[in-house]
């Protein structure tokens, strides 16, 4: 099931089309679908997560946590619609393609991608280009 939530942050329009586009990617990565949870919330909140989990103190746009089991996904995606935002206009783009951009970020996360090495955020990047042109 993916579900769609919101703290301190003002509802995000039109989220229900995007189970469809996140149920396909899945299915298109061989993998089933389990309990996905997207939050929407400020960058206060994800930077007190981001502290809190992963020991970094800097603002983020997108932070997953992972709870799959073999080849089903789980897991909550954290975005600040905050920093979606301020990189939107930053790359000069819409905001619904920069948040496209991070929600799939998310789930290649969870779909077992990495992005620290060079090669590894090259393949992240090539990921996100081709589902965004599904979406």
């Amino acid at each position: 099931m993916i579900e769609f939530e919101y703290i301190n942050t003002s509802k995000v329009d039109n989220l229900a089309k995007y189970k469809q586009w996140v149920k396909g990617i899945i299915l298109e990565e061989n993998k089933k679908e389990g309990d996905i949870v997207f939050v929407f919330c400020n960058d206060k909140y994800l930077l007190k997560k981001n502290i809190q989990f992963l020991n970094h103190d800097t603002y983020t746009d997108v932070i997953t946590f992972d709870y799959c089991s073999d080849s089903i996904i789980n897991g909550d995606i954290f975005i600040s619609t905050e920093r979606v935002k301020e990189n939107a206009k930053n790359l000069e783009v819409d905001f619904f393609n920069e948040l496209n951009r991070v929600m799939v970020h998310g789930l290649l996360h969870l779909l077992g991608y990495k992005d620290k090495t060079e090669l590894d955020a090259k393949l992240m990047r090539e990921k996100e280009n081709f589902y965004l042109l599904r979406r």
